[in-house]
């Protein structure tokens, strides 16, 4: 697997590409950084297909919308996230899929009410919920202690003792950790009841993220603005898209996961062609 792991030093966070083949998602994209994304991309022949946010940030400004608009990428969040348009909202257990790459959603509320791991075999991505010798704060964007400490040891600390951990911030220069280090050895985790790490956590008072104010409404608009995909003839305006439904000359494809759309609602007049299937399906003899 292709592994690359980029650090921010402004914002302190930890932004992560994989791939197995040719088909690359990246987890946790700062704006200030998608040029330097591109150009890995560029250099190790690989099409972003997926760009995915484990929660709304609110000490940067993300980089999913820089990063459809430059490769046409779907971007995905979880299902409880203020942000206006995402191209894939999943739900807990729901699957992110590129081409060889396989990663678990896991809905780890508490830091934020949105806040997602995502789960490989042999590591977590775990957002700001679990840190390297800490755990995310909880006193801001419906944050909830109480919600965390099952997030963090119903969900995440029983996931296998050599789990890799690679979190979405570290302060000190960590950069990895294990579900079993962080088991044993953060402060935050050696608690005997959630009434204790709700203690624990309402005597932080930490002050709030510089950017705060400006990252978190940015970060719930990043579908707002898709006027470069409009003007280059590769995204509609819902306007156009919905006249598109009733052209008889237009066949709209639904590209949306099996799982998304037993969830939501159905798109009248549609093909549903799950994006997996898409290249088989444009072959000869393919539906398309």
């Amino acid at each position: 697997m292709i592994f690359r792991q980029f650090f921010d030093s402004a914002s302190a966070t930890y932004t992560y590409l994989l791939a197995e083949r040719h088909e690359a998602v990246i987890i946790d994209p700062v704006l200030e950084k998608v040029g330097l994304y591109l150009q890995i991309l560029d250099e190790m022949n690989l099409k972003l297909v997926k760009a995915l946010d484990t929660h709304v940030h609110a000490d940067h400004v993300t980089g999913l919308g820089a990063l459809r608009d430059g490769t046409r990428c779907v971007t995905v969040m979880g299902r409880e996230s203020t942000a206006d348009v995402v191209a894939m909202r999943v739900g807990d257990g729901d699957k992110v899929e590129v081409d060889g790459i396989r990663l678990t959603a896991l809905y780890t509320p508490g830091h934020t009410s949105d806040s997602y791991s995502f789960v490989l075999p042999d590591r977590v991505f775990t957002g700001d919920t679990l840190l390297i010798r800490g755990t995310g704060r909880t006193d801001f964007q419906n944050g909830d202690a109480r919600a965390q400490y099952h997030s963090l040891f119903d969900k995440l600390l029983k996931l296998p003792s050599e789990t890799l951990v690679y979190p979405a911030h570290d302060y000190r220069g960590m950069t990895v950790s294990t579900i079993g280090e962080e088991r044993a050895h953060n402060p935050r985790l050696q608690v005997g009841s959630v009434d204790q790490y709700v203690e624990l956590m309402a005597g932080l008072r930490l002050p709030h993220p510089k950017l705060m104010d400006v990252a978190v409404p940015a970060n719930r608009s990043i579908g707002l603005v898709q006027d470069r995909g409009v003007a280059e003839g590769w995204a509609l305006l819902f306007s156009a898209a919905l006249a598109a439904l009733d052209d008889p000359e237009t066949l709209v494809v639904d590209l949306r996961e099996d799982a998304e759309l037993g969830c939501d609602a159905q798109i009248p007049r549609s093909l549903h062609l799950p994006y997996g299937e898409l290249a088989r399906a444009l072959r000869p003899g393919g539906e398309l």
